[in-house]
């Protein structure tokens, strides 16, 4: 939800009306293969045949055809319940309404006076969302049958106790005193206990982005909230560092430049006009005789067969399966073996520095890689509401983002591309086992995994593996990040973590990407790779260590871990705002999961710190 200028509060529509013009806006051509990505793991990952980058407006101009002009990204009015700051009336307009309303009771009496939007709504943590329920909130009942005047009437005080719902038809006025709350467990609701006494409200079910008017039937809790509430929508994004794709036997190059325009629109569009048979090695040297002058029919149809394999979204699983086809640590063990080793690709530079870094640093970080160039896909796959995170497959929370669904091989997900560099390190995988095995670590860790179980039951969230090597990893990454912002140039908010770290015996990942999140198409300012050099990133290091030893709300902060946790769910150990939180955009655990003990050690367990010899 946005509020613009004046005043008007807006949802975002879902993807249907999306690359659709509205009558009467022009009849030029729209071709929405100008705005098509492709990045093959996350279609395979996410089931999707590709992903579209948000349409740029294109104004019209006299006497020209411009392809996609006039484009634009649908809202819709939201909340629908309006109230007039002059009497407090209430009434509802439709979704579509786009002018402002002036109120018809002032209006009656000679006076002007325009509504303004209700400041509360109701939702659930399905991902449902409602105006609040006026007319059964003061009649106390789910199904009223009184359509009298309503009016909010305050009296003064800026709590929800003062505020009051009357109703023409007598019924006693009633407070809106504690809607937005909930039990404990989160299990249920004032809204939903206490709406119609001796029954359950339960959610209807309503979703007004997609412009459904009626319900689809939830029954979960409904709870009410401040329509600006920052719990009202969380995104589920979904990202992805490109790595090569290797079809075929054809030089990669090859791959790069049918995935990229203009030759994958040129693909595209065949496709769908003559299908495939019209796709030959011979045609695409015809078109495009510059770019495949190099290579031999031979080698592009390896390429063509090995893309149109790899670009076959992925079937969904059955019901009973697990979220994803293919989990988190598999998708990402890809990734992790790609930035250990040197590349030299259009969308990846990556090599080994070139001298030798100090013993201390090499005896605990194994392998240091500068990533000159890098391209990351974020893909918006849904969104949860009242928690940041849900227990709900991934299929339902994309089916929340369209009206009508569509097959496998014509789905999409909007999505954007940005460009950066970074510094990958990798954690000595021999001395992080020994390190583990300490007694004194594990008990640390385990108050921890026991406050994370506790807050997973309670809101029914997905099962995640939590240890040691996370924990040290995720807390290593963000003191990283901290310094790193005096030193290369970069706000904290600019960089941003990607963990690479599994327990798994036959695939054991440690390590970490700490990168550029808002670089721009031609690249970045170059100081996190100079920042990674020899000679450079031991200093670095050092002072991150050096200010772990001692927050500034310590000792508090260190004691933290024998008082239960603190911080998101208290599900962080030795970790404030002080010493290792970083904005939340820059980490991908929401703050969660972190502990400088680990890293630097504890009062009386220094050896619990994995660079306690550092």
């Amino acid at each position: 939800m946005v509020v613009m200028a004046d005043g008007l509060s807006l949802i975002a529509a879902g993807l249907d009306p999306w690359f659709v013009r509205e009558p009467g806006s022009g009849d030029t051509p729209v071709d929405p293969k100008e705005f098509m990505v492709a990045e093959w793991r996350l279609e395979k990952h996410l089931r999707v045949s590709h992903f579209r980058l948000p349409p740029d407006h294109r104004s019209f101009r006299f006497g020209q055809t411009a392809v996609n002009g006039g484009l634009t990204l649908p809202y819709l009015r939201f909340p629908q319940w309006h109230t007039c700051p002059r009497c407090g009336s209430l009434s509802s307009w439709p979704l579509t309404m786009k002018d402002r309303v002036k109120c018809q009771e002032c209006r009656a009496k000679g006076r002007t006076s325009f509504l303004v939007q209700v400041r509360f709504v109701a939702m659930c943590d399905h991902g449902h969302l409602q105006d609040f329920p006026w007319r059964e909130w003061v009649h106390r009942t789910a199904r009223p049958t009184c359509d009298g005047k309503l009016r909010i009437v305050s009296t003064g005080s800026a709590a929800l106790a003062g505020q009051f719902v009357h109703c023409s038809c007598g019924v006693p006025p009633r407070s809106l005193s504690g809607i937005t709350g909930a039990d404990a467990d989160d299990t249920s609701s004032v809204l939903t206990d206490q709406l119609e006494p001796g029954s359950k409200f339960g959610c209807p079910g309503h979703m007004p982005w997609l412009g459904l008017s009626e319900g689809v039937g939830c029954g979960q809790p409904l709870r009410g909230s401040l329509r600006s509430a920052s719990n009202l929508y969380f995104a589920i994004v979904n990202t992805a560092i490109y790595i090569p794709l290797e079809v075929g036997g054809a030089p990669s190059e090859l791959v790069a430049a049918l995935q990229g325009p203009p030759i994958s629109t040129w693909l595209q569009m065949l496709k769908s006009a003559l299908a495939d048979a019209a796709i030959t090695p011979a045609n695409l040297k015809k078109a495009y005789p510059v770019q495949m002058h190099e290579y031999t029919e031979a080698q592009i149809a390896g390429a063509l067969a090995g893309l149109e394999a790899a670009g076959q979204p992925a079937e969904a699983p059955p019901a009973e399966d697990v979220e994803h086809a293919v989990s988190d640590d598999e998708f990402r063990l890809a990734e992790f073996q790609v930035l250990r080793s040197s590349q030299d690709r259009a969308e990846l530079v990556v090599h080994e520095p070139v001298g030798e870094y100090e013993e201390r640093l090499v005896s605990s970080i194994q392998r240091v890689r500068l990533v000159e160039r890098l391209r990351e896909t974020r893909v918006l796959a849904g969104f949860n509401r009242v928690f940041a995170e849900s227990g709900l497959p991934m299929a339902n929370r994309k089916e929340f983002m369209r009206r009508q669904s569509l097959a496998a091989r014509d789905d999409w997900l909007p999505a954007y591309v940005v460009h950066g560099e970074g510094i990958f390190f990798e954690l000595d995988e021999g001395r992080l086992r020994t390190w583990e095995r300490q007694p004194e670590v594990d008990r640390r860790v385990n108050s921890l995994v026991a406050q994370w179980h506790e807050v997973q039951s309670r809101r029914h969230l997905a099962d995640r593996e939590l240890h040691a090597r996370f924990v040290l990893v995720h807390t290593l990454a963000h003191l990283l990040m901290n310094r790193l912002t005096y030193e290369c140039g970069y706000s904290t908010a600019s960089l941003r973590e990607r963990l690479y770290v599994s327990a798994d015996a036959a695939n054991p990942m440690a390590g970490l990407l700490i990168y550029t999140a808002a670089g721009d198409s031609d690249g970045t300012m170059g100081g996190l790779v100079r920042m990674g050099k020899p000679g450079r990133l031991e200093p670095v290091v050092a002072r991150a260590l050096e200010e772990a030893h001692w927050c500034s709300a310590d000792p508090v902060c260190m004691e933290a871990a024998d008082q239960g946790g603190q911080g998101p769910d208290s599900c962080n150990l030795a970790a404030c705002h002080n010493c290792a939180l970083v904005p939340e955009t820059a980490c991908e655990q929401f703050n969660r999961f972190l502990d400088r003990g680990l890293v630097v050690g504890w009062p009386g367990h220094p050896e619990g710190g994995f660079f306690a010899e550092f």
